[in-house]
């Protein structure tokens, strides 16, 4: 793929393929998926045909997922610069645990170390909220977001399945606090 064809994510300055490869099914953890041989082999194809942008999850298959996109790159796939990785957190992987999911300061921070963990990277391209939180201030959670975006682990936050509304006050929290 000519690097003209690659699209300028938002307004954060990464350029990604116009295609993102979803891995919500990597790993057989939920009785179905695709199996680390296959997930790897969709991996490389992907990434072989110009390919720079994967999206993931916590919750995919319960982190496996994760592991397999850093066990990849960490078996010789391409260098992690040449990447674009977006995984998303809320998911509680603790059960029993009333603090172990969602966007709170505590669990979005050990949800942010533990992806970091499986990836096999020092940060995060785009890390998303998955759901809204209705439990945890938005305040709290841009935060939270912003120190792991200073500490270097994250370098742009996003939101998936969000209500504009929510979206829109966290938008303003941000341009106003910084």
């Amino acid at each position: 793929m000519g690097l003209e064809h690659y699209v300028t994510l938002g307004d954060s300055g990464l350029r990604v393929s116009p295609f993102c490869l979803g891995a919500m099914t990597f790993g057989e953890d939920w009785g179905w998926g695709s199996d680390v041989a296959t997930s790897e082999a969709i991996l490389a194809r992907y990434i072989e045909r110009g390919g720079n942008f994967i999206d993931t999850a916590n919750a995919y298959t319960r982190g496996h997922s994760e592991t397999i996109i850093g066990d990849y790159l960490q078996a010789g796939g391409p260098g992690r610069d040449r990447l674009v990785i977006a995984t998303k957190f809320f998911a509680n992987l603790y059960r029993g645990d009333p603090n172990g999911g969602g966007a709170s300061r505590k669990s979005l921070t050990a949800a942010c170390e533990e992806s970091l963990r499986r990836l096999r990277t020092d940060y995060i391209d785009l890390y998303w909220m998955h759901l809204w939180d209705r439990f945890t201030p938005i305040e709290e959670t841009m935060r939270a977001l912003d120190d792991l975006v200073s500490a270097g682990k994250v370098r742009y936050i996003g939101f998936s399945d969000t209500p504009a509304w929510k979206t829109a006050q966290a938008q303003m929290l941000a341009r106003f606090r910084g």
